[in-house]
């Protein structure tokens, strides 16, 4: 139950994102948010991640010798930070062509979906009716969320913002089942996702010369961007890696899904937002999709590692 509980905290910490930055300053972009958070973020991750794996390596030694550092966990590691370095300007694609609501819908509703189908594909293993169930109703409920926090817009059919949106979600996905992949053959969960915080700081690094970062030095654009980054990155990425070697790829992807319900709450309270009857019967919908995947994930883990290749 733990390592749901994990990755539920990781969720809760992803939802603070949307608020974090309508508190912030005006005068911000996306790409300047996007690549600050990552570098703030991607560094603190990796400097957490890596200590706590310092800090375990005594005991694993005596347990199992540490696995070589050969050229396929190496390209996993850099695919998990060139993936999340990719996540930030593909979902603020779409939602730049098909609004914040339509396209945080498509991209937090494809991730599970993605996520479980290349699961079954690396692995030949189909996902429990659990998940197949949870994961359904869950999305279903992200959905009405999203549509009927947008009442009165249409429904959008951007091909480009669709695009990015489930690039978005796809990128989530590849994260998910390279760390399970790595974790399975080995590696210790902190250094997986240190290793993918420090891929991720160096490639956002290079993006720092061309945006314009001025609202940075100022107070609340310093505290965003901190918490952002150590919020938001660091902590919540290494509960959700710790998560992950309790759980599948495509569960711990679906328990995600409880960003937007947090989103949702923090709008309503701190932003004052209005939702319509749609948007809250979908926050309903979600969280019973959220609790019957927690109920169904109680079995722990087969204890024999799976291999992810044919």
């Amino acid at each position: 139950m733990f390592p749901v509980l994990a990755v539920l905290a990781a969720a809760v910490l992803f939802g603070t994102t949307g608020t974090s930055q309508a508190l912030g300053p005006d005068d911000t972009t996306p790409l300047s948010i996007g690549a600050v958070r990552l570098v703030i973020g991607g560094s603190g991750l990796a400097v957490l991640a890596f200590a706590l794996a310092r800090r375990h390596a005594r005991r694993r030694a005596e347990a199992a010798p540490r696995p070589a550092l050969g050229i396929r966990p190496l390209l996993l590691m850099t695919s998990t930070g060139l993936c999340l370095a990719l996540y930030q300007p593909l979902f603020f694609l779409g939602t730049a062509r098909n609004g914040v609501a339509v396209g945080t819908v498509i991209a937090l509703g494809s991730a599970p979906i993605l996520a479980g189908l290349l699961e079954w594909a690396l692995t030949r293993r189909l996902p429990r009716a659990t998940w197949m169930s949870a994961t359904a109703l869950a999305t279903v409920g992200v959905v009405m969320l999203g549509f009927g926090g947008e009442a009165g817009a249409s429904s959008g059919a951007d091909l480009v913002g669709i695009t990015g949106s489930v690039g978005a979600g796809a990128t989530f996905a590849v994260i998910a089942n390279a760390q399970r992949r790595l974790l399975d053959g080995g590696w210790d969960p902190f250094t997986v996702v240190g290793a993918m915080g420090a891929s991720s700081a160096l490639i956002s690094a290079c993006a720092l010369p061309f945006v314009d970062l001025r609202w940075l030095a100022t107070t609340p654009g310093l505290v965003m961007a901190l918490w952002l980054g150590v919020g938001t990155i660091s902590i919540a990425y290494v509960l959700f890696t710790w998560g992950l070697s309790g759980l599948t790829a495509a569960t711990a992807a679906t328990l995600t899904l409880g960003e937007p319900l947090t989103a949702a709450v923090l709008g309503i309270t701190v932003l004052d937002e209005r939702l319509s009857a749609l948007a809250v019967a979908g926050l309903i919908v979600l969280a019973c999709g959220l609790t019957l995947l927690a109920w169904g994930s109680r079995r722990p883990r087969d204890p024999i590692p799976f291999a992810v290749e044919a």
